[in-house]
């Protein structure tokens, strides 16, 4: 058995990679499938697609590798989290399409039980927010809206799951009905003190309880995968959400480290060990994995406009023709300055929970160029991933030994040393990137007793940046920045 197939099924792709013994990742593969967008703020996928998808993928890393399945010691599941599918036991299909964790249309529902002073049990219980955001109003609409769905549940003809869930059940040929505490945790159905599922959620809610799957650990053996083209059936022994695997593939396995993910938006995990710690700022409480008995937790923050606002520059802006360029251009002057850019397009997220603010961009002079509107917006990205993480220091009362980074964005040399500077943390960038399937490819392989040393001796470094810059000219910068997000606060106000 040489290698660890781990499975990435994300948002708009999905992925398998094979990792062989020493950690390291030996063929890969990708396919993209389609949104589906039936409405403004719903967002949905053919939960068909996203297991042929991941099929093909798994084919295709066979052919690149030409390997068979007896040389695969396990499967890990990975996952883009809260995306909530119902489907009929028997037959296996699926009421409708699955519902996407960006999808909006539980808002009202949402409101509802806000209106209901329900929103202070959900967070003790969860720790979560009241959002569309997560599976339980999004499976509650599902019983509500398609016909003959709650009746079906009623009689226990349905079940339940994650896309974790999903794939499982189809690799099992529906034997196995399964999740794990960080894919559980995102429900909203979850007591986070108990890691089981909440029968006052439930009843709230109106889930009967019959939909759910069983809660194992995150490393253990579930059950068999086979497909036509497996010779025999492979163990599947791993599953994490994808934000929770990139935590453990990064090896933050101690109170106090951190991993940021910089994509499209920005999402921090903080490893907060066996201690279950409620925000003061709004920041949610997740389980990170459980392995055997013990379950560790993490505080988790996300910054909405991330990546997304070179994207902005190059499509609404025009400034750059292709997203890699940014570096190039911004690196052509030696600051922004004196220009911030507060990119709240959506509003602000943690710590400052305004949904009025909009985007702005101050401090234009008549020197300001191209150069230092780059500048300012990749700026904004260490600047609002510095405002959460300050946030989880002050939650955590843990001080952050070092910034631990993944995603496209840390290949931009000039914006990793900007973060440093201004969290004054060193950022360590390592050498394999796809941390969140090698998360999977960890867990998965633990339960096999597939590695032969401590998992963290797996990680390695590739690059770390640490504070070059003054104190005093990180607290003027930092000044400024609060400044900036006041300004596009004031811009739209409450109705």
């Amino acid at each position: 058995m040489k290698y660890i197939l781990a499975l990435d099924q994300g948002t708009t792709s999905s992925r398998a990679i094979l990792v062989d013994a020493s950690g390291h990742i030996v063929a890969k593969a990708q396919k993209e499938f389609a949104q589906i967008f039936p409405q403004p703020g719903w967002v949905e996928h053919d939960p068909e697609v996203l297991f042929s998808s991941q099929v093909e993928v798994i084919q295709e890393v066979f052919k690149i590798a030409s390997i068979t399945s007896k040389e695969i010691a396990s499967i890990g599941i990975t996952n883009q989290r809260e995306t909530t599918i119902l489907w009929d036991r028997k037959t296996g299909k699926a009421l409708c399409n699955a519902i996407v964790w960006q999808d909006r249309r539980t808002t009202p529902y949402c409101q509802k039980l806000k209106d209901q002073g329900l929103e202070p049990l959900f967070k003790k219980k969860t720790g979560l927010l009241l959002d569309p955001y997560f599976s339980g109003t999004k499976l509650h609409w599902i019983l509500n809206n398609i016909p003959g769905a709650l009746e079906k549940a009623k009689k226990g003809e349905l079940a339940f799951g994650t896309v974790d869930t999903w794939l499982v059940w189809k690799l099992t040929g529906g034997k196995v009905h399964v999740t794990d505490p960080s894919n559980a945790s995102r429900t909203l159905m979850v007591n986070l003190a108990t890691g089981t599922w909440d029968e006052e959620l439930l009843t709230i809610l109106e889930i009967p309880s019959s939909l759910l799957p069983q809660i194992a650990t995150s490393s253990e053996i579930y059950g068999e995968a086979s497909l036509p083209f497996f010779s025999n059936p492979i163990p599947i022994s791993g599953i994490a959400g994808d934000q929770q695997a990139a935590l453990f593939g990064q090896a933050c396995l101690k109170p106090g480290m951190v991993k940021t993910t910089y994509g499209t938006g920005c999402f921090m995990l903080m490893n907060t060990g066996e201690s279950l710690i409620y925000s003061k700022n709004h920041l949610l409480t997740t389980i990170a994995y459980k392995i055997g008995k013990k379950t560790t937790y993490a505080l988790e923050g996300s910054v909405f406009i991330g990546g997304a606002v070179v994207q902005w520059l190059r499509d609404n802006l025009g400034i750059i023709k292709n997203a890699s360029d940014v570096e190039a251009l911004a690196s052509s002057v030696k600051d922004s300055d004196g220009v911030f850019f507060v990119p709240a397009f959506t509003g602000l997220g943690a710590p400052h929970w305004d949904p009025y603010a909009r985007g702005a961009i101050v401090g234009l002079t008549r020197g300001t160029k191209a150069a230092h509107i780059a500048r300012a917006a990749l700026d904004s990205i260490a600047f609002q991933v510095t405002d959460v993480l300050n946030a989880m220091k002050q939650d955590a009362n843990i001080p952050i030994a070092d910034l631990r980074v993944d995603g496209g964005a840390v290949r931009n040399n000039m914006l990793m040393q900007f973060q440093a500077d201004i969290l004054r943390t060193p950022v360590i960038r390592p050498q394999v990137t796809e941390l969140t399937a090698l998360g999977a490819a960890f867990l998965a392989g633990l339960a096999m007793d597939f590695w032969k040393e401590e998992i963290s001796s797996y990680w390695k470094a590739e690059q770390t940046f640490t504070p070059q810059m003054e104190e005093s000219q990180t607290k003027a910068l930092k000044l400024k920045w609060n400044k900036a997000i006041k300004t596009a606060q004031v811009w739209e106000s409450e109705p």
